[in-house]
C-alpha cells in the first residue's frame, strides 16, 4: 500500500518532473551552470535557511511527543551548522564573507516561500508543519541522488552540493519526516489529509520558483524596479 508521503509526492510529480528538468539543476548536475547564478542562489538560499531553522524551533515548540521535540531540535542544528556551513564554506571562496551572507537582502519568491512556511507554523499542528517541510528536507535528497546517478560533475562546489544532499544524514533527515507524516496520517481524516497535501503542493511550487530565481538572478520581477 503506498504511503501517504508517496501520495503527496505523486500528486506533486509535474512539478518534480520540472525540477529536475531546470536548467539551474541540469546545470548543478554537470557542472555548466554559471558561478554568477550560483552565487545567487546561494545568498538567496542563506536567506531562506535562516527563516528555516526558525521553522524547526516552532515546530519543536509545538511537539507534544519529547520524541518529536528532541528531533526537531538536532534538525535545527543539522541545518544552521551543516546545511548552512556549506553554503559558508562555498561563499568564502567566491569572497563572501558570513557577515555579507547573513546580511542578504530576500528576493521576492525567497520572501514568499518562507512567509508561507513560518505563517503555515504558527497557524498548523505538526502535520502540517511537516507537510511543508518534506519538499525541501525530502526533495533535496531525491534531486541530488538523481544527479549522483548520472555521474557527479567535475566541479568542487557543484560536486559537493551533491554529495551533501545525497548523504547518510541528510536521507535520514528525509526519512525521519515522512515516518513522521505517514503516522499522522494514519489516524487522521481524510479533510485533514487533503490539506496536508495541498500544502506539500505548495511548498513544491515553491521550490521550483525558488530554481528559477537563481536562474534568472531575479530580486523582482522585471515590471518592478530592482
Amino acid at each position: 500500500m503506498e504511503s501517504f508521503s508517496e501520495t503527496m509526492k505523486k500528486a506533486a510529480d509535474s512539478v518534480w518532473q520540472a525540477i529536475l528538468a531546470h536548467p539551474f539543476v541540469e546545470g548543478i548536475g554537470d557542472g555548466s551552470l554559471s558561478r554568477e547564478r550560483y552565487e545567487f542562489y546561494l545568498k538567496q538560499d542563506y536567506a531562506y535557511l535562516i527563516e528555516f531553522s526558525r521553522v524547526f524551533a516552532l515546530a519543536s515548540a509545538k511537539a507534544h511527543q519529547l520524541d518529536d521535540m528532541g528531533y526537531f531540535a538536532k534538525l535545527l542544528d543539522l541545518t544552521l551548522n551543516t546545511e548552512m556551513d556549506l553554503h559558508r564554506r562555498t561563499c568564502a571562496g567566491f569572497g563572501i564573507t558570513s557577515e555579507e551572507l547573513e546580511q542578504t537582502e530576500p528576493a521576492m519568491i525567497t520572501l514568499a516561500y518562507t512567509s508561507f512556511l513560518v505563517k503555515t507554523c504558527y497557524e498548523e499542528s505538526l502535520p502540517g508543519i511537516i507537510a511543508v517541510l518534506l519538499p525541501c528536507a525530502w526533495g533535496y535528497v531525491y534531486i541530488a541522488n538523481d544527479l549522483k546517478s548520472k555521474g557527479l560533475p567535475d566541479t568542487q562546489h557543484y560536486r559537493e552540493w551533491i554529495e551533501t544532499y545525497s548523504s547518510e544524514e541528510f536521507l535520514e533527515w528525509a526519512d525521519w519526516l515522512r515516518n513522521r507524516m505517514d503516522a499522522f496520517a494514519s489516524e487522521a481524516p481524510t479533510v485533514d489529509k487533503e490539506r496536508w497535501k495541498n500544502l506539500y503542493l505548495q511548498s513544491a511550487r515553491f521550490e521550483l520558483l525558488f530554481f528559477e530565481m537563481g536562474y534568472k538572478e531575479e530580486m523582482w520581477p522585471e515590471l518592478l524596479p530592482q
